[in-house]
């Protein structure tokens, strides 16, 4: 959730009192009683003026369930949409808690507007605000600099992949095939996989010091590491889906192809022959971590406003 925590801290420097609170379990029925009783005390400590429940199951329903302040839920993808790889019970049940919580939202923010449509009941309280990128943190580097601080040889031709908690999800194994059929197309390959265990911190070192960025997910909402590789001007090869083709809109080089090795392999090699970087930090700023964090004061002020209405 780096995301969120990177989204508190731009809502900190644009002038919001915020106070986080994170969940210490969203399965164990005895975990959540005790989480219901903090959440309770830190809410007559804090007297905040509304809850922002950053994902939807069981976190923005035990939010919606917690207090009577106004509600902001921001929904991201897997909570609205059907993860293939997940058991179907799990799903089902987190999707549904996902849509009783939306009943209780003042305001509700949805990455996409695929993921907009998700909603079974009150869409005309949704907004639709892509996930934001630090470009404080994310912009571009020198492709050789950043390769000499990781030790990747600089003539090397390096895809990135982000399997992050999910690989299946992610799909994986359709990445390494279509990597599999771009070495068949145009050689060596170095096919970098993040799983969840690299530091932030060289994050943007990496997509810097990257070729291309593969993308072959299921199922997305406004996937983060998008916004992070347009804003270090890396090229993307991604499938259709979420809201990437809206993100990519303009960006060159990159591509959106079918959910096919022999196409996804074709167009990385593309990339790779055209060895050259994007046009993808010029088309960053809509989604930038300052523009976001305005962009979401204003949900939160029709959120009171609507809160301090007469019935």
């Amino acid at each position: 959730m780096i995301f969120a925590h990177r989204q508190v801290a731009s809502l900190q420097s644009a002038g919001v009192v915020c106070e986080t609170f994170l969940l210490g379990s969203r399965t164990s029925p005895w975990v959540l009683a005790k989480e219901w009783r903090r959440l309770r005390q830190t809410i007559r400590h804090f007297r905040p003026d509304l809850l922002h429940a950053q994902y939807g199951t069981m976190t923005a329903f035990f939010a919606a369930m917690s207090a009577r302040l106004p509600l902001v839920v921001t929904y991201r993808g897997s909570d609205l949409n059907h993860a293939p790889k997940t058991p179907w019970a799990r799903s089902f049940a987190g999707r549904m808690l996902s849509q009783v919580a939306a009943l209780r939202a003042s305001q509700i923010i949805c990455v996409s507007e695929q993921l907009k449509r998700k909603l079974w009941l009150r869409r005309r309280h949704a907004v639709v605000i892509p996930s934001a990128v630090d470009t404080g943190i994310f912009y571009p580097r020198p492709r050789d600099e950043a390769r000499a601080e990781l030790g990747w040889g600089s003539l090397e031709r390096v895809v990135l992949f982000n399997a992050g908690g999910n690989p299946a999800v992610k799909r994986l194994d359709l990445a390494q095939a279509a990597v599999d059929c771009a070495r068949r197309m145009c050689g060596d390959i170095r096919f970098v996989v993040l799983n969840g265990d690299v530091s932030p911190e060289i994050i943007p070192v990496m997509m810097n010091a990257a070729d291309c960025l593969l993308l072959t997910s299921d199922s997305e909402g406004s996937p983060t590491v998008v916004q992070e590789a347009l804003a270090c001007s890396l090229p993307v090869v991604s499938v259709d889906v979420g809201d990437v083709s809206q993100r990519l809109e303009g960006v060159c080089p990159s591509r959106i192809v079918d959910r096919n090795p022999e196409d996804l392999g074709r167009a990385v090699t593309q990339i790779l022959t055209c060895a050259r970087r994007s046009n993808g930090s010029s088309k960053i700023r809509n989604v930038s971590c300052s523009t976001v964090a305005q962009q979401t004061i204003c949900v939160y002020r029709s959120a009171l406003s609507q809160d301090a209405s007469p019935a």
